[in-house]
């Protein structure tokens, strides 16, 4: 079981609880605001963009090419900036805090 803390633009800290699935699926599930997954998780809107913090990026690695593509879209992209969609949930993500970059 892994705890995911997500921190709202509203600075409000969210930490949910789950073993499988995708990250994007768990906040949407949860009413967590910011993240709207409007393409159901297929990597092609990045309505899931959340910025990992910097000591957690050896937890949830880099954005894939087609992952980068998409948030090219996006403002609020930085060195940290991830779709939350392309996040498998797994125990490696114990204590992951992610910032929604909405």
């Amino acid at each position: 079981m892994a705890k995911i803390t997500f921190i709202t633009s509203d600075q409000e800290k969210i930490t949910l609880e789950a073993d499988s699935g995708s990250v994007m699926s768990l906040a949407v599930e949860n009413g967590v605001q910011g993240i709207d997954g409007d393409c159901g998780g297929v990597c092609s809107c990045a309505t899931c963009h959340v910025h990992v913090k910097p000591e957690d990026m050896s937890k949830t690695g880099e954005a894939s090419e087609i992952e980068q593509d998409m948030l090219e879209l996006d403002d609020n992209v930085n060195e940290f900036s991830r779709l939350c969609c392309q996040i498998e949930i797994s125990e490696d993500l114990d204590g992951v805090e992610l910032t929604v970059a909405g």
